[in-house]
């Protein structure tokens, strides 16, 4: 395997973050990324690889109709799920047996990243107008926190400065004198829950939510009466750890990011089972662009046979409503679409090639069935940013390389400079600087490049002061590369410096 050199030349500059659309897609893609373009073409199927056995750590290849499947090969360093689908609790409100197709949700998910600011008006006004506006009651979760009595008491209180009657539900681990097996099956406290407009889950750990509400996968009396809110057109909104319960399959107690890439996760521990508002086939994540979530996302996708997935940064919400997905706030998230995606088994460890990326910032929507992206009326008042236009004028010309992709916001900021940019590509590197003794893949890292494709595409403005961008169709590779360890040594001072020359064509993975 060729070795990609670390070393490149910098050009590092400051961008606003905002929501990141992450659509891991082939050459399929090339037709869904036309409907970002309002075109209305879907994409047509093609190759898939999906990690399958956690056991063995093997990937089978799953290929569309008139394909024939090559032969599994071992990864050593990803594990995977030996399902195709997301667990399914939450795909249905708990205790219903009906089809998905006959089933109409009505009400609001509202998936805030994290680090929620009380002044933020857009969020919290939003999170009150859709359940009813003054006077609409919230029951609060603060099931997660390590201090439920005072993280309920600001929920309540930020609530109520924007009209809501909230008040708090004693549901929590941390509360020792309350019996939780009795009190999910309390009828008063169920009977406010189902005369409430709005549920509220503050953050924290998001593992005792679940184990709370829905102890080894089965729905207590107390998630179907929120379930049955959702359902008649109520809001379920939740903030970090209340906003990694969204999906049907969340991170429970995930290492770093880079320990995800390397395959450092198991089943059960790292990994589990959500509360399933959003549907079974959309994955969600916080804390999104501020903790290189994207790294992760991708791996726990590839093997649980995700084909979306939604991030959300700090101070953000994404209002998913339907088909249709809002980013309010003051960033914004990640969405990822996996259709298409490609990977080699034969490198042993994760890669991605081809992964299709659009960076969506407040005010922007996207359309879970369509694929289509609706600027906000801020950037469509603002500059259109075609790479193939003839008058395009990029503003940034610097070749740049991130020493982190993984950084705060890194890969939302690389986004927006590419599509502004006469270069045809950002590259970067993420690996453990300081590995554990014994870490037997100490040395495992990876190259990312982004670059520009077909359907490219973006939008910028500086009406509101700095500039910001909303960017559809880059597209990303990963692959695993050898970092040397330690990573630097002393420099010896001799007066001679060796000059490495320029990678190649192969090694910068640029192919033919």
């Amino acid at each position: 395997m060729k070795i990609v050199s670390p070393f490149a030349s910098t050009g590092l500059r400051c961008l606003g973050a905002g929501l990141v659309l992450l659509s891991l897609s082939g050459a399929g893609a090339l037709q869904a990324a036309d409907t970002v373009l309002g075109t209305g073409s879907n994409a047509s199927s093609g190759p898939v690889q999906t990690p399958t056995n956690p056991k063995t750590g093997v990937w089978t290849v799953i290929r569309g109709a008139g394909s024939s499947a090559t032969k599994p090969a071992p990864a050593t360093a990803t594990p995977s799920s030996s399902a195709h689908s997301p667990a399914p609790l939450g795909a249905l409100p708990p205790g219903s047996s009906a089809a998905a197709g006959d089933l109409q949700i009505k009400g609001f998910a509202i998936a805030i990243g994290g680090a929620l600011k009380a002044d933020n008006e857009e969020v919290w006004g939003r999170i009150v107008s859709l359940a009813g506006g003054k006077g609409a009651r919230f029951v609060v979760f603060s099931t997660a926190s390590e201090d439920p009595e005072a993280s309920a008491k600001q929920a309540i209180e930020l609530l109520q400065r924007r009209g809501a009657v909230a008040e708090a539900l004693p549901v929590a681990p941390k509360f020792s004198w309350v019996d939780l097996n009795k009190v999910v099956r309390d009828p008063a406290l169920i009977a406010k829950i189902k005369n409430s407009r709005g549920v509220f889950f503050t953050g924290g750990a998001q593992e005792r939510i679940v184990d709370v509400l829905a102890p080894g996968g089965n729905a207590t009396p107390m998630l179907e009466a929120i379930w049955d809110v959702y359902r008649r057109g109520g809001v379920v909104a939740g903030t970090s750890a209340g906003a990694a319960i969204m999906s049907a399959v969340m991170f429970r107690d995930a290492p770093s990011v880079i320990n995800i890439m390397k395959g450092k996760w198991v089943e059960g521990k790292q990994i589990d089972r959500g509360l399933g508002f959003v549907g079974p086939d959309l994955f969600v994540d916080q804390h999104f662009l501020k903790r290189g979530r994207f790294g992760r996302m991708i791996p726990l996708m590839m093997a649980k046979g995700y084909k979306l997935g939604l991030g959300v940064d700090e101070n953000t919400a994404a209002v998913v409503h339907g088909d249709e997905v809002e980013v309010i706030g003051g960033k914004g998230a990640l969405l990822v679409d996996l259709s298409e995606v490609k990977t080699d088994p034969t490198l042993g460890a994760f890669n991605v090639t081809n992964a299709r990326l659009s960076y969506l910032d407040h005010g922007d929507k996207f359309n879970l069935k369509s694929r289509v992206t609706t600027p906000s009326a801020l950037k469509l008042r603002g500059d259109k940013l075609d790479p193939l236009a003839a008058d395009f004028k990029p503003y940034y010309t610097e070749e740049l390389f991130h020493i982190d992709m993984l950084g705060d916001s890194t890969i939302s900021n690389a986004m927006s400079y590419l599509i502004d940019s006469n270069r045809n590509e950002v590259r970067g590197l993420s690996f453990d600087a300081l590995p554990k003794p014994g870490d037997q893949v100490a040395d495992l890292g990876f190259l990312f490049r982004l670059y520009k494709g077909r359907g490219s595409y973006g939008w910028s403005t500086d009406e509101m002061g700095g500039e910001e961008y909303t960017v559809v169709n880059l597209y990303l590779d990963v692959t695993p590369v050898r970092m040397p360890q330690p990573i630097y040594a002393p420099w010896q001072g001799s007066g001679v410096r060796t000059v490495a020359p320029a990678a190649s064509a192969v090694e910068r993975g640029d192919g033919s």
